[in-house]
């Protein structure tokens, strides 16, 4: 029997995806803010499609403060946009 992928809804789009393929957004136990790039840190997580259009459609329609419970200061956005944007290069050279 095939292995069921776990998928996850992106907080941006609304496509549900398979969990690898997506960037984890973590609120820590701290209530920091943080990229999970394991998806295996202990906290609350958001996910979203390896893209920045999702990020600032999250953003735009606060999907990602309400799935973290938290609201997202301008700095922290601009962190998270910097950080996206490498990823974003790095899935489409292969890494």
């Amino acid at each position: 029997m095939a292995k069921k992928l776990p998928l996850r809804m992106c907080t941006g789009c609304g496509e549900m995806k398979a969990k690898k393929e997506m960037i984890r957004v973590l609120k820590t136990p701290e209530d920091e803010i943080v990229i999970d790039s394991t998806g295996k840190k202990n906290g609350r997580g958001a996910y979203l499609c390896c893209s920045n259009e999702c990020l600032q459609k999250a953003i735009k329609t606060k999907g990602l403060e309400r799935s973290l419970k938290v609201s997202i200061p301008k700095d922290l956005v601009e962190t998270l946009e910097k950080e996206m944007m490498v990823l974003e290069s790095g899935r489409k050279e292969g890494i």
